[in-house]
């Protein structure tokens, strides 16, 4: 799927994107500043999250409720050096959860990805407006 959209119809992406059945455990590639998170805080929104959403920079992950009692796992994995640090923090119990886990650079915990994940790439056009490809 491939998706052509401004800051403004981030909303309609996100839905669209909920729409084609995604798998649960989402990658999200581009570089920095492309609008990865707040993609991940419209996802959020559209399944329903009522709290304030904000990057993991810090923290590595933030969870969310949705109003249906669905659990929302938001990872950056950034700032991450290496992957023993993922396997400490637990990651394994987040990705096997079956709930929804947005993985920003999750290059960096390659090898510790299950199989059944989908990937979305995010690029910024010269317009101003992001070209977005879901696998």
């Amino acid at each position: 799927m491939n998706i052509v959209f401004s800051l403004d119809q981030i909303q309609e992406a996100a839905e669209q994107i909920l729409a084609s059945n995604p798998k649960k455990i989402i990658l999200f590639n581009g570089e920095m500043g492309v609008g990865k998170t707040t993609l991940i805080k419209q996802l959020c929104k559209s399944l329903g999250v009522e709290d304030a959403t904000s990057s993991p920079t810090f923290s590595l992950v933030n969870e969310y409720n949705t109003a249906n009692n669905e659990i929302v796992y938001h990872f950056d994995f950034y700032r991450l050096n290496k992957e023993t640090e993922a396997l400490d923090m637990g990651v394994d119990d987040y990705l096997y959860s079956g709930n929804w886990c947005f993985i920003e650079w999750s290059e960096k915990i390659e090898n510790l990805l299950p199989e059944e994940t989908s990937t979305i790439t995010i690029e910024l056009l010269s317009d101003g407006k992001r070209e977005l490809k879901l696998v």
